[in-house]
């Protein structure tokens, strides 16, 4: 047992460290070790959540948007006496921001063991249909300049999926110690357990992300209305919450015109996600955000959902297409129309799809086991 040890978990917001790292904190305080979690943004009840699971959460501060340097170094050399003073063995980074700043700071403070974790490249690196935004292009290479300072000083860089560093080290020459790729972070499966279908209702499709373009929304719209004009009993839900001050989300009065229209039906955010995937037939992402892996499709593959997701980086983990679903081209609602009209026609590949996405989930989306590959990359 590691009694002395002590490992410092950098995040931003505290929900992400409870909901995310739980398993991890968990896994680490049964080891044996002093577990820090550091948040730049939280309230008393999630602090205690955090408390609950042994760890001891503190407080950081972070610029979590914008490009202001002063500001940021300030923020760096402040986190830097903060880890300075507990005196980890371990600091382990995720999300851009803490994985830059975190790591520079855990460089200065002389850590011996300093891992960075990327889950998904963000905005900056997502493709619009039209090309890249001037503002996404400078933000780019604002976060490939820092990258390229930060990024040498870990010890292992850690990616979600094969193509982030392809795109991030490859492209823009960034050399690291070393690479791994984790694959997605996972579930606790137990809170997504296997749900049988029934075929006998109309076939429900179900969208779940923020209403923002990037996650596929207008997509699914889109597809949901050429598939209406064929079959018109087939139902499209949504979930997830409007996000009107992201650029290209969708309005409340667009939303609410669907309403009407009949086109989707909107619960709104529902505190109670697997039984809305347990009443689906066909879970549907066609997002081309740049994220690690879709935690959404994840735990629509435990329940034991057939899945329709585009030809994207972290999408295209998670399904092997015509085997637990379909691939689609992204920004292409035709043929996303056209794996839907599949599923209506062939009710019987939405038994046999979803079987085999529990399956792989079973297999590469166990939390235990995703845990147990993280451990080992950290080394405890």
């Amino acid at each position: 047992m590691n009694r002395n040890k002590k490992i410092i978990i950098i995040g931003t917001v505290a929900s992400s460290l409870y909901t995310f790292r739980k398993d991890l904190i968990l896994s680490l305080v049964n080891k044996g070790y002093t577990v820090y979690a550091f948040t730049s943004d939280s309230n008393d009840t999630e602090l205690a959540k955090i408390v609950q699971l042994g760890a001891i959460p503190t407080h950081y501060d972070l610029s979590r948007g914008g490009l202001n340097p002063y500001e940021d170094l300030s923020n760096t050399i402040s986190l830097y006496k903060k880890i300075k003073k507990i005196q980890p063995d371990i600091v382990l980074s995720y999300f851009i921001k803490p994985v830059i700043y975190g790591t520079l700071a855990a460089k200065l403070a002389r850590v011996p063991k300093k891992i960075a974790m990327i889950e998904g490249l963000g905005f900056a690196f997502t493709e619009q249909p039209e090309g890249y935004s001037k503002k996404a292009k400078i933000v780019q290479r604002v976060q490939v300049a820092l990258f390229k300072l930060a990024l040498p000083l870990a010890d292992k860089v850690i990616f979600l999926n094969p193509d982030d560093p392809i795109d991030l080290l490859k492209s823009h020459h960034i050399g690291v110690k070393k690479i791994e790729v984790l694959g997605g972070i996972g579930l606790n499966l137990k809170e997504y357990p296997y749900q049988p279908i029934s075929l006998e209702s109309q076939t429900r499709f179900l969208f779940i992300a923020r209403l923002i373009r990037e996650k596929g929304i207008f997509d699914f719209v889109e597809a949901a209305k050429i598939v209406k004009k064929i079959y018109p009993n087939a139902i499209f839900t949504v979930l997830g919450g409007i996000d009107e001050h992201a650029h290209g989300a969708m309005t409340k009065f667009q939303l609410d015109e669907l309403i009407q229209s009949n086109i989707i039906e909107y619960p709104g955010r529902v505190n109670n996600v697997s039984e809305w995937i347990a009443n689906s037939h066909v879970f549907v992402l066609p997002s081309y955000y740049r994220e690690g892996v879709p935690r959404s499709t994840q735990e629509a593959m435990a329940v034991g959902r057939a899945v329709i997701t585009t030809d994207v980086p972290g999408c295209r983990e998670t399904v092997i297409d015509g085997k637990n679903g379909f691939i689609v081209p992204k920004w292409n609602p035709q043929a996303l129309a056209e794996k839907m009209i599949y599923f209506i026609e062939n009710p019987e590949q939405v038994q046999v799809m979803g079987e085999e996405s529990y399956k792989i989930a079973q297999e590469k989306f166990d939390a235990r086991k995703v845990n147990e590959r993280l451990l080992k990359i950290l080394g405890v």
